[in-house]
């Protein structure tokens, strides 16, 4: 860029002494060299935009058109506000007016054509001039950044829980097995208890003298303590539940590979879970892809994300609702979703419900959606959720096949 300038100096200095020839061969080294930067700011993969003074778009290279989906030839002289009304432009202009060496930075994010979060920088065209020159615009793809930034804070997310669940996990564990083995055997002295109080008297007593008052006490008692036995025995089988979510938790284990039908592990897991589908009156609606093709994954870890996933869409669903199992495939992956016509859930809670301990049920640990997407991740694919209030919640998991198709670039 020192050349050119100094080659432009060198021309306005001359510019009333060139003939004919001379302005035809400064035209042409201009052309060359506009076709020059062109092509340079098509090479870049941020977008470059250039605005008057007016804040029209004068200029924006190819990048442009894949971050913001414009049309070439619909945008140019139109004001830059009419397209990213996100962004305050008054306070950019005002900024940019001011003049100097300036640069103002500003993130925002887009929707349309997809999910991008992008970084703007804006800069006076001429750091001398004060309002006069227009601005030049950058803009950079932030969106993998921030993924990745997600995912670290994630990462270390996980890694306090492991902190915290393995401290106490084992230590909960212990006493959890001791009170069900002692529950258990009090539930037998009760027992013999009312036995022995309902016991046949010997021969010649009337039967209101084999029952004596105290019997009748007695075996009132017992059936009282039976009931609070039966409650502890529920209320520790459910903590033993979250114990050995924790454990599932923190104690991730490795994907046994086998090339494997997702058919298969749906029906096995419809299998396991029939009896509570029909004690909730539950409609199920399987939709098994026909040939599907066969990838590599652990039966076993699969069927247990679908026990999370169908899990969650029961307890989501009042008798009469439809749980729906659909298997599929591209060129590159094979997928299953879980459907339910439950309450669905709202836009704002959407992003938190694969944080670990956030539920929306009562009882629940926050814990069953996060071991999903771990075995899913583990898997080598990943999990889409598509809910909305007053109709359902739609999980799909994708993963991928070991032999990928070629495919042809557009």
């Amino acid at each position: 860029m020192a050349s050119q300038s100094s080659f432009l100096d060198k021309v306005l200095g001359r510019i009333g002494r060139l003939d004919t020839e001379g302005l035809q061969t400064v035209v042409q080294r201009l052309a060359r060299e506009r076709n020059f930067l062109e092509t340079l700011f098509n090479a870049i993969e941020d977008g470059v935009l250039v605005l008057d003074e007016q804040g029209r778009v004068i200029y924006f290279n190819h990048a442009v058109t894949q971050l913001l989906n414009w049309p070439p030839g619909e945008v140019e002289g139109r004001p830059i506000s009419q397209f990213l009304p996100e962004l305050d432009w008054k306070t950019i202009a005002s900024q940019a007016a001011q003049g100097g060496p300036r640069i103002a930075r500003h993130e925002f994010e887009l929707s349309y054509p997809r999910q991008r979060f992008l970084r703007l920088y804006a800069a006076p065209l001429d750091v001398e001039s004060r309002g006069g020159a227009g601005m030049a615009l950058i803009l950079h793809d932030e969106t993998e950044a921030r993924q990745k930034t997600f995912e670290a804070i994630e990462s270390e997310r996980l890694h306090s829980l492991t902190l915290l669940a393995a401290s106490v996990a084992h230590e909960i564990g212990n006493p959890l097995n001791a009170l069900h083995i002692h529950l258990q055997l009090m539930g037998r002295e009760i027992k013999k208890l009312r036995q022995s109080a309902i016991a046949p008297a010997p021969r010649g007593l009337s039967r209101a003298r084999r029952v004596t008052e105290a019997d009748a006490e007695s075996a009132g008692a017992a059936e009282k303590i039976e009931h609070y036995l039966d409650v502890a025995k529920g209320e520790i089988t459910r903590l033993d539940y979250i114990v050995t979510q924790f454990l599932q938790a923190i104690r991730p284990s490795a994907p046994k590979f086998a090339d494997g039908s997702l058919n298969d592990v749906v029906r096995e897991t419809l299998e396991l879970l029939r009896p509570e589908l029909d004690n909730r009156r539950l409609n199920v609606r399987e939709k098994p892809a026909p040939r599907l093709a066969l990838a590599p994954l652990d039966g076993g870890q699969i069927k247990q994300a679908l026990l999370n996933l169908i899990k969650n869409a029961m307890q989501a669903m009042t008798p009469g609702g439809t749980l729906t199992i659909e298997t599929g495939q591209n060129t590159e992956e094979v997928w299953v979703s879980v459907a339910d016509t439950g309450g669905g859930i709202p836009a704002d809670k959407v992003n938190m419900i694969f944080e670990p301990f956030y539920t929306t049920k009562k009882k629940g640990t926050g814990l069953g959606l996060m071991i999903v997407q771990r075995i899913v991740r583990q898997h080598g694919g990943h999990i889409e959720l598509e809910s909305r209030v007053g109709q359902g919640t739609t999980f799909r998991i994708w993963l991928p096949r070991r032999e990928k198709q070629q495919k042809l670039l557009r």
